[in-house]
């Protein structure tokens, strides 16, 4: 606790700061003083609370929130939060406050990673794999190790689930309102997010891929039995907007991942599994009527035979293999499958294609030895979660006192998400994005609690 006057001399300063704040934006209404006068707090909830400032990263950085809304665009805050978080982590490393450990699987992803760094180096395009290397992948590296060691305890884990959820909505419901007023729509019926200023989201494959990852959350906090009714139905709320949203997506892999996410649930719950996967089938056709698959401009069912979009698909996984098997090792580096395509591919229209595949994109840009590894990290994730749900299942020994549902719900998220991303990744590119490696970290955070907790010392 402060002294009297210590602290009575604190809240002045901070009253005198924000005066000083107010008067200035009176003069200077511009968003650089918002921020200016936002940054104190943000230094402090960060040196005090780096996994609050951790996940306002992630929010920002894989929703791209400050692209669905416009407004918070000139704040830069991913960057702000970039940094924030990196001088949160290195100052609590220094005073040891965050504990540190190592396990196989963050070995298994430090080795993928140095494959990664050394396939950018040698690169044919290396300015294009550099500026995704450190732009994005490294982002994603350093959060991997921070959410791992940052993540504790129960409240931390709930504040996770928390975050993916009201995220996933606030997405959903841009995207449906531009589906609604028929803004930033591709080939007439495809609802985007962002197109016009160049966001991400504005790929309806990209933004299904967005969308699909809350999913898991959102039925783990709607199905896992210890949480209130409003919590259930915000997890119904966030599900449902979120499948609608990659509906109007019309995106294949989006819809497949929708599936996957509900049948991993569905296969814990229903006994008759016969009927399930007949279900899950109707389910599936259902879905794709309503997305309206066969009203695309590509990949419609105006196309005969094997569609343009599929064709163009083929074409592309055809020249990852070929990339693979002349760099083995190394792969043609990270985002250069598009600038290696014409070298290739077996078949030129004109034009590059993107990849269009997890599973090809890894293939290509990092070998055969990337790949490999890169599935060894996907059966660790699956290792994990399938341990750690068992582990915390109610009945599994726990009582009312020891059961803890934001434990069951997170183990539950992690494996229907890997499922969604499985599938989902044979039509999307998710190699190098958030999803897989959220799910990572939280997978070892997840072990690591376990480990704790049997040891008895939580």
């Amino acid at each position: 606790m402060l002294p009297v006057n210590r602290r009575r001399t604190q809240i002045m300063l901070a009253g005198s700061f924000l005066l000083l704040i107010a008067l200035v934006w009176v003069k200077v209404p511009s968003p650089l003083i918002a921020a200016i006068a936002l940054l104190p707090a943000c230094l402090a909830a960060g040196l005090q609370m780096p996994f609050l400032l951790c996940l306002a990263f992630i929010a920002f950085s894989f929703f791209r929130l400050h692209e669905v809304f416009p407004a918070l665009y000139p704040l830069h805050i991913p960057q702000l939060l970039a940094l924030g978080t990196l001088g949160s982590l290195a100052v609590n490393m220094l005073t040891k406050r965050i504990n540190m450990f190592w396990s196989r699987e963050l070995s298994v992803f430090s080795f993928f990673l140095f494959l990664v760094i050394i396939g950018s180096l040698l690169a044919t395009n290396r300015s294009a794999a550099m500026g995704s290397l450190t732009g994005t992948y490294i982002k994603i590296a350093a959060m991997v190790f921070a959410i791992s060691w940052l993540l504790r305890h129960s409240r931390q884990f709930f504040w996770l689930l928390l975050t993916m959820i009201v995220s996933g909505i606030c997405v959903a419901i841009v995207a449906l309102r531009n589906k609604h007023l028929g803004l930033e729509l591709v080939e007439g019926t495809r609802v985007t997010i962002g197109r016009s200023i160049g966001s991400m989201l504005g790929d309806p494959n990209d933004l299904s891929l967005v969308l699909l990852f809350p999913a898991s959350f959102a039925l783990a906090l709607l199905l896992t039995p210890g949480f209130g009714k409003l919590w259930k139905l915000l997890g119904l709320m966030c599900f449902l907007l979120v499948a609608c949203a990659v509906i109007a997506t019309q995106s294949r892999g989006g819809l497949l991942g929708i599936c996957a996410v509900s049948g991993i649930y569905a296969w814990h719950r229903v006994q008759n599994k016969a009927l399930l996967i007949a279900m899950g089938g109707a389910a599936l056709m259902v879905l794709f009527v309503l997305a309206g698959i066969t009203d695309r401009a590509s990949g419609g069912a105006h196309e005969e035979g094997i569609d343009e979009s599929a064709m163009g698909r083929i074409y592309a996984w055809q020249a990852a293999i070929g990339m693979a098997i002349h760099h083995p090792l190394t792969g043609v580096g990270l985002n250069n499958f598009i600038s290696n395509y014409f070298d290739y591919s077996p078949h030129w229209d004109g034009k590059n294609h993107a990849v269009h595949s997890t599973w090809f994109g890894v293939l290509a840009e990092t070998g055969l030895l990337g790949f490999a590894v890169f599935i060894a990290i996907i059966i660790a994730v699956a290792r994990i979660s399938s341990r750690c749900r068992r582990y915390f299942a109610p009945g599994n020994g726990h009582t009312a006192q020891t059961y803890d549902p934001v434990l069951f719900a997170c183990a539950q998220s992690v494996q229907a998400g890997l499922a969604g991303f499985c599938v989902s990744g044979t039509f999307l590119t998710m190699g190098f994005t958030w999803p897989l490696y959220i799910m990572l970290a939280l997978a070892v955070a997840l072990s690591q609690y376990l480990h704790r907790q049997s040891s008895g010392r939580l």
